[in-house]
């Protein structure tokens, strides 16, 4: 591999070489490409920010492919430039990207919405699947697939996001125990490598850009067309919530429903630091089982943690179902007092970030920094976690969200790009705070930020084998630790795959190779 590619201590977040060809020669190229989309080099400012709202790159154009022969034409028209110039190429979804991954300063950015071709085709039967692409929205793959009594077997928590984008990632959600996060739940793709090549992959055809592609963060090639697999419908979900005060009981409790062969569907878990009216909030949702012994809990100045779950109800079972998780909830040792229940349509339950969303908006705090942090503990350490951390380093969650949840890494496809700790159970804990512009208090940018690094620090000193998901690294000896033993395999895929550094610059993995004057 050409070590021009690379950089060790370097920090990548801005570009070191200015173009060898002008850009006016490469807006005029660009221009001059046969498409069946278009190209924008005029107001364009939108393909500079993403969700995280704290990087903002300016492209020089944004390309809206109608077909994948334009996102083909368009890399092959920048890897013909060389080293030439340094203008590289990135996908962008719904721009829901933390940390400017989705951006190509003085690039082009591949809007892939637009590409909404080949449509939506359903093959039923005993594994039925769809073939959708890869700009196509996870909410929009749902309704369709309702209209087939079919679903897709893992999620996201909030599903106004491209195919695409997840896929590069992992895709985690509380689904994530039974089924695998949704890079295990593809059979096939087709991908647009950094040579510009359109080539089909699976498990039994280019395998090993098949693996690379599935959590490679973009590196090696932008996901055009995916073949998601498919299962019953439910129609509706029981929908419940408990509490403890002890972490030991909850995390033994958590491990013992995603082991359990007789367990919910969905298994999630939240920390709650420190938060007022708790009751009163989930009224509005769920009903407590018991609602005077409930309305009389006190959160003010505790850490408490919240098992969510949930069990899917067919139209034929339903009975059954009530009676099983009754079953199921007798084996728990949550607060007795502190069940809440709800019974909801199948969309709503899984759409229900998308309702948080319209209410943040409304009031304007939704397109604000979103300092996220999520990490992957292994369960040996995950005590030393929270221990460290919860009512330590977090003394409340009012700025957001801290979910924890554990996964069994036998239901991971083995192979992939992505990156988890050694053990066969481990935590996804989640931080998803939202940071106030221009403040200066504890729900400000800066303080957000100071605490992340307090528990990445913590995390690091104390040798947790953490491991980072939807990662945020400068430099690359910083990915360099994150990939550890993979990195070998990761960098060689890039070389193969995408040998002049073209895709996905954002990531600030490797830097274009760019010929000095």
């Amino acid at each position: 591999m050409n070590k021009n590619h690379l950089s060790s201590k370097q920090t990548l977040a801005k570009p070191t070489a200015s173009f060898q060809l002008g850009s006016s020669t490469i807006r005029s190229s660009l221009e001059h490409l046969k498409l069946d989309g278009n190209v924008s080099f005029d107001s364009i400012d939108h393909a500079a920010k993403d969700f995280g709202n704290r990087y903002h790159s300016l492209p020089l154009a944004v390309m809206h492919p109608q077909s994948v022969s334009d996102i083909s034409s368009t890399i092959k028209l920048v890897f013909a430039m060389g080293g030439s110039s340094d203008i590289t190429v990135a996908a962008r979804g719904r721009g829901h990207s933390l940390a400017g991954q989705a951006q190509a300063r003085g690039g082009v950015i591949m809007s892939m919405e637009s590409l909404r071709h080949p449509e939506m085709r359903f093959y039923p039967g005993k594994m039925p699947y769809v073939d959708v692409s890869g700009g196509e929205l996870w909410i929009n793959i749902l309704h369709e697939s309702l209209k087939h009594g079919l679903t897709p077997k893992s999620w996201t928590d909030y599903l106004h996001l491209t195919v695409g984008g997840t896929l590069s990632n992992a895709g985690v959600s509380g689904q994530a125990f039974r089924h695998g996060p949704q890079i295990n739940n593809v059979h096939q793709l087709e991908v647009v490598t950094g040579t510009g090549e359109v080539v089909r992959c699976s498990d039994d055809e280019n395998s090993d850009l098949f693996h690379g592609v599935l959590g490679g963060l973009g590196q090696f090639g932008i996901i055009t067309r995916a073949r998601i697999a498919l299962g019953p419908a439910p129609t509706m979900v029981k929908w419940i919530r408990v509490l403890y005060s002890d972490f030991s009981i909850f995390t033994e409790d958590q491990e013992f429903l995603i082991s359990s062969q007789n367990s919910f569907d969905y298994i999630e878990g939240f920390v709650i630091i420190n938060r007022t009216g708790l009751v009163n909030d989930w009224r509005s949702s769920f009903s407590p089982k018991d609602p005077v012994r409930a309305s009389q809990l006190q959160s003010e100045g505790k850490v408490l943690f919240c098992l969510e779950v949930a069990k899917y109800l067919y139209p034929e079972n339903n009975y059954d179902v009530n009676q099983n998780i009754e079953t199921i909830l007798s084996e728990l040792n949550y607060i007795p007092s502190t069940l809440f229940q709800s019974e909801v349509p199948y969309v709503q339950f899984l759409d229900r970030v998308h309702i948080s969303e319209m209410k943040l908006r409304k009031k304007g705090l939704w397109e604000i920094p979103h300092p996220w942090l999520n990490l992957l503990v292994p369960k040996s350490k995950i005590h030393d976690f929270a221990a460290g951390v919860f009512g330590n380093i977090i003394r409340d969650t009012s700025n957001g969200p801290i979910l924890i949840y554990p996964v069994n890494k036998s239901q991971w496809r083995n192979g992939t790009s992505m990156v988890t700790p050694e053990e066969d159970i481990f935590y996804l804990v989640a931080f998803l705070s939202s940071a106030i512009p221009y403040s200066t208090g504890k729900d400000g940018l800066e303080h957000i930020l100071s605490e992340n690094k307090r528990i990445l620090n913590f995390c690091a000193s104390t040798q947790l084998g953490v491991k980072q998901y939807l990662p945020q690294y400068s430099t690359q000896d910083e990915w360099k630790a994150h990939f550890g033993k993979q990195w070998e395999v990761f960098s060689r895929r890039k070389s193969t795959y995408d040998p002049l550094a073209i895709l996905a610059p954002g990531q600030r993995i490797f830097k274009k190779a760019v010929a000095f004057q």
